[in-house]
């Protein structure tokens, strides 16, 4: 077949994209044609995403895809999940969407709890309990009365926003809606119950859209602006780690007991299974993971893990200190440091949005009876080896929950070029991880595009594309005595 094009826009906290991929058919392959920074902006007390500044490099992108290729296909946008925007009447935006991290959420999952028991929430959502969720970020606009709930008409995602800016188009897509905490997947709709049980406008919320559903086409004053006449919006899964999953280089069907896990890899660690229904039960309740909705009708059932997050941090406030270390330069150090000298719960509230991550590590192993690790590499290798333990314990949970072994680990995303990271995960689960590739989000987005376009048929054909075009990496498992009893330690952390 002739070569088909289609643009895939990938936004995730740190910063945007916009990549083309050319498919012939059996292979795809890949071009960035524009990066950007992202930044949440502090103001007025709070924390918000410059939306518009987005929507300019975005269009700066698809005029670069114009000029490159000429003909597109589609186009298709993905970001991270929960954050939102109201719109008032007239479709007018009433503020810029504030960041998962803004403070107005501080205390609102348990002021939440107050009204709707943790378990009746679970019941209806099977989703697991974060702060950072929109069902708390909405209910602190009800706590605070703010003024906008009165004045908004309809809620739209993140990529639902930039879907709307190139449309026209109001949408709700399935598996961005999932993260939201007020979505049943278990019925296929919004749990209106729990919105009305507090006191939360469910007339915002409009009908939810699969993966692959073709929007339309470019508004025309952005087609004329970006020099793409003939490019249909087609939407993705649109939340990043759904895209991600749709890319894991796996063969089979999805099944009851799947014997892979996946875990897309980067700012978080996202670990989970691929299951043809979502597991809603006390043990999930308790473990507290979570069901968010994949490509296809499919279910990821998995566990955030705070990943590089403490990494990232770490490395910024050495920066500003006058350090300024590459990633390779970090690894060395990293390797020079003794291992298990301490860990950390990389999922503790102290390290969610600290002034100085390596102080805050510091912290928490002086606060838990160990002695804290004091130069760079050693607050560095705490970090990758808390997150791998923490991989480890999430590994365990999975195969509770599916009830059977899970024999080898598939990491996709950015996260699989730390190859410290990958070797640890390895270690700690010990088993084979399978890394790459690694810029599976891009690669989901663009392959649920092709699908949608009839260029491949099934999820399955979508994989094989992916194995055939990109290469993987095999990390067998290392010194397992030795991180079996360092997770005893670490399960002491957790308690």
């Amino acid at each position: 077949m002739a070569e088909q094009v289609y643009l895939a826009v990938d936004l995730g906290a740190s910063g945007g994209r916009v990549v083309a991929g050319a498919f012939d058919g059996r292979r795809l392959r890949l071009e960035e044609l524009h990066r950007f920074e992202n930044r949440a902006v502090p103001a007025a007390g709070g924390l918000f995403w410059d939306l518009l500044a987005l929507w300019s490099q975005v269009c700066d992108g698809l005029r670069v895809a114009a000029s490159r290729f000429g003909q597109v296909v589609s186009v298709g946008v993905d970001t991270w999940g929960v954050d939102f925007g109201l719109l008032g009447r007239g479709d007018v935006l009433l503020e810029n969407p504030r960041s998962y991290r803004d403070p107005r959420s501080e205390g609102m999952l348990e002021r939440a709890l107050d009204v709707v028991s943790r378990e009746e929430i679970f019941a209806q959502t099977g989703l697991q309990f974060m702060p950072i969720n929109t069902l708390y970020q909405l209910y602190a606009l009800r706590v605070g009365q703010s003024p906008l709930l009165d004045a908004a008409e309809s809620l739209l995602l993140m990529p639902d926003l930039f879907h709307w800016l190139l449309t026209g188009v109001k949408s709700n897509e399935f598996t961005n809606a999932t993260t939201t905490q007020f979505f049943n997947p278990t019925r296929g709709r919004w749990a209106s119950e729990l919105l009305a049980r507090l006191d939360l406008p469910g007339h915002l919320l409009g009908e939810v859209a699969q993966p692959g559903t073709r929007l339309g086409a470019l508004l025309p004053r952005v087609a004329a602006d970006t020099g793409l006449a003939k490019t249909e919006v087609v939407l993705p899964g649109t939340h990043d780690t759904a895209s991600a999953v749709m890319a894991v280089p796996a063969a089979g069907e999805v099944v009851e007991r799947p014997n892979w896990c996946y875990i897309s890899s980067g700012t978080w660690l996202l670990m989970g299974v691929e299951v043809p229904r979502p597991i809603i039960n006390d043990d999930c309740r308790r473990l507290n993971f979570t069901n968010e909705g994949g490509v296809d009708g499919t279910i990821r059932l998995l566990k955030n893990i705070a990943g590089l997050w403490l990494l990232q941090e770490c490395r910024r406030v050495w920066r500003q200190a006058g350090q300024n270390w590459s990633w390779d330069e970090i690894s060395r150090r990293i390797e020079a440091a003794p291992p298990f000298s301490a860990m950390v719960n990389p999922d503790d509230p102290a390290f969610l949005s600290p002034a100085d991550m390596p102080l805050a590590i510091q912290d928490f192993c002086r606060r838990s009876g160990q002695r804290p690790p004091e130069t760079e590499g050693a607050i560095a290798r705490t970090a990758i080896e808390s997150v791998a333990l923490k991989a480890r314990w999430v590994l365990g949970g999975l195969e509770r929950l599916v009830g059977g072994p899970i024999g080898v680990i598939h990491m996709v995303g950015g996260g699989t070029q730390n190859r410290a990271l990958c070797q640890a995960i390895a270690d700690a689960c010990g088993r084979p991880v399978l890394a790459g590739p690694i810029e599976a989000t891009a690669i989901g987005n663009l392959m649920t595009q092709a699908l949608a376009a009839g260029s491949v048929t099934s999820i399955g054909e979508a994989r094989q594309v992916v194995r055939e075009s990109f290469a993987i990496e095999r990390y067998e498992p290392r010194d397992t005595a030795a991180w079996n009893e360092a997770y005893q330690r670490f399960l002491t952390l957790l308690l």
